[in-house]
């Protein structure tokens, strides 16, 4: 079977090239008809405009849903049926339409599309400080024509206008940038000129194009890889020049390679310190007494076995900072929010802050997490007690061999149980309903009070008085004054 597939293969001729298919010319093969009520569209920012999400959005902002249906022809053209010509026509005057802020093309369907389809937009544009001496028709259209071809002049000589700018349609082309301002000569004079674009929401504040932002427009890329080519040249002419090579005058010459020398391609640091070099000249220049050959082996072994060890390479060649190695391996995470002391046991039980843990730590870790720790409801003092009792009864028992500090009495069944001291606090629920009673009888006392009253301690004084009537009210009794009558009489 496998010498028939391997000789049908070698029958064929991969060079010739497929007719191309013909596809049948038949009304159930084609849409066309369907395709007359339908908006061909495209999206400028594809980063940006997800084709889900407009294919959903768009008939929701046209308030077209249930009368227009959307469909992806691929990652960047799209078309939306429409039922009737009027919601059609309603969607195609509103000019121009936006998804994400985004600015999208939409033209209506054509069978045989032209090569520039898709490709302009209708486009309001403003026109102001226009000079005085050319609000005329022919002079506005000349000045919309800077922008793209004229459509429309919304203009009337004969009525007043009350806004500072005139409004041009025209038809703009999506790849070109949009112009903020132009300069005109008007009779020797120079007069700047401005645009402001309608419906356009955002935009490259770089070069004003409609299908990128800032930071991916092609001229800030251009700029940043000028701008590190300008560093990576500063930093070249910073090195020495012909570090590779060493002179004839040189002590090192024919002592080190020159493979040895010069700027190392990963890292872009010399591969020995210039220090380093300094000094290995003076070493062969001092008169220490040891032949010139002895010095030249000492340095080329030293050198040999610095290369060897990337470690001692970085040191002792580059004369860099050895990294610091830790074995604390959350070193820099930053404390971590956790409720109660689980940080603490973890920490106590961790391998790598108590290596040493032997059978003490095991006995530790045992009698802390053996013990309950589940919040236990208490609604007064006796369930407080009770709850101190069963977490007796639920403390498992130490063996009497096992030495304890404290535990000098034997148990009455040979072992010894933990106890704990009742809790004295009370609970959760009896301090609130005691701060809520002290709070409102706080509210009364505050109440109560009234200017002039004498207080004694925290006890109020009060004086019943017999008014006209024989009724008896609860009155303050207020402080008497005595009046200045000046100095007393002689006698």
């Amino acid at each position: 079977m496998s010498v028939a597939m391997d000789r049908a293969l070698m029958a064929l001729t991969l060079e010739e090239e497929e007719e191309p298919f013909i596809m049948p010319d038949l009304p159930e093969f084609t849409s066309v008809e369907e395709n007359r009520l339908s908006l061909m569209g495209r999206i400028l920012n594809p980063d940006y405009q997800r084709m889900p999400g407009l294919i959903i959005t768009m008939p929701r902002k046209w308030g077209k849903e249930g009368k227009v249906r959307g469909v992806a022809l691929s990652q960047e053209r799209f078309q939306f049926i429409f039922q009737t010509e009027h919601d059609l026509l309603d969607v195609l005057e509103k000019g121009v339409h936006t998804y994400k802020e985004w600015v999208i093309v939409l033209e209506r369907w054509v069978e045989n599309p032209p090569d520039d389809y898709l490709q302009f937009i209708p486009l309001w544009v403003r026109i102001s400080n226009i000079p005085v001496n050319y609000y005329t028709t022919g002079a506005l259209t000349t000045l919309g024509d800077m922008v793209g071809k004229v459509i429309v002049v919304a203009f009337d000589p004969t009525k007043a206008i009350t806004q500072d700018f005139v409004r041009v349609q025209v038809r703009f082309n999506v790849a070109h940038p949009l112009r903020m301002a132009r300069v005109l000569n008007v009779k020797g004079k120079e007069v700047t000129i401005h645009f402001n674009y309608e419906r356009v929401q955002k935009r490259c504040h770089e070069c004003q194009c409609l299908n990128h932002e800032k930071p991916k427009c092609p001229l800030m890329i251009k700029k940043r890889q000028d701008e590190a080519q300008a560093r990576r040249q500063k930093v070249m002419e910073r090195l020495p020049i012909d570090v590779g090579k060493l002179n004839l005058e040189d002590p090192l010459y024919g002592v080190l390679e020159e493979t040895q020398m010069g700027i190392d391609p990963g890292s872009g640091r010399p591969k020995i310190a210039k220090e380093v070099l300094d000094e290995m000249r003076r070493y062969m220049m001092a008169d220490t007494g040891e032949d010139r050959a002895i010095k030249v082996d000492k340095l080329r072994t030293t050198v040999r076995e610095a290369e060897a060890d990337p470690v001692a390479q970085r040191s002792v060649l580059r004369l860099e900072t050895v990294p610091i190695i830790t074995r604390d391996l959350n070193k820099g995470k930053g404390p971590v929010f956790e409720y109660g002391d689980k940080v603490q046991k973890r920490v106590e039980f961790d391998l790598n802050v108590n290596p040493n843990k032997l059978m003490a730590g095991a006995f530790k870790a045992f009698n802390s997490y053996s013990v309950t720790s589940a919040p236990l409801l208490l609604l007064g003092s006796e369930a407080s007690d009770e709850s101190s009792v069963a977490s007796e009864q639920r403390t498992p028992s130490v063996s009497s061999t096992v030495f304890r500090a404290g535990s000098l009495e034997p148990g009455i069944s040979g072992t010894i149980r933990r106890r704990f001291a009742p809790r004295r606090r009370p609970p959760k629920g009896v301090r609130k309903a005691n701060a809520a009673i002290s709070k409102i009888k706080n509210q009364e006392d505050l109440e109560d009070r009234r200017e002039g009253k004498q207080e004694i301690g925290s006890r109020k004084r009060k004086k019943v008085e017999q008014e006209d009537g024989g009724r008896s009210t609860m009155k303050a009794q207020c402080l008497k004054a005595v009046p200045n009558e000046g100095q007393p009489n002689p006698q």
